[in-house]
């Protein structure tokens, strides 16, 4: 490829991968119904326990907080890029008013489990 080509290319792509990178991410999530509520499972991939916060209000569940990088080494430098590393922020509304439920949260292997426990198994 041409010096050009490259320089064109690097100006056309670059700007929006940077962009990309100092917005906000939305981890994945998995809900369940189970017989006493709810199991609500995030993937926090790489976020340590202390960096997410959780809030319940009405039927919505949030969970926000932020990913950031760690470079193994002191010389480290970008090659190639793909995992979000930023400030992150997950909404979810569940059927029914979750603020009366008990909640009890598990952090396991990056996975944040969110259980929602009525009192008595409807």
């Amino acid at each position: 490829m041409s010096r050009d080509l490259v320089h064109l290319m690097r100006r056309l792509f670059l700007p929006a991968a940077e962009a990309l990178q100092h917005e906000s991410w939305q981890p994945p999530v998995d809900v369940y119904q189970t017989a006493d509520g709810w199991l609500v499972k995030f993937d926090l991939a790489g976020v340590p326990p202390q960096d997410v916060e959780l809030s319940l209000r009405g039927r919505r569940l949030t969970v926000r907080g932020s990913r950031r990088d760690r470079c193994l080494g002191e010389t480290c430098g970008q090659y190639h890029m793909e995992i979000a590393y930023s400030h992150f922020e997950r909404s979810i509304t569940l059927p029914e008013e979750v603020e009366a439920l008990r909640l009890r949260t598990e952090y396991t292997d990056g996975m944040l489990l969110v259980r929602l426990q009525r009192e008595s198994p409807r």
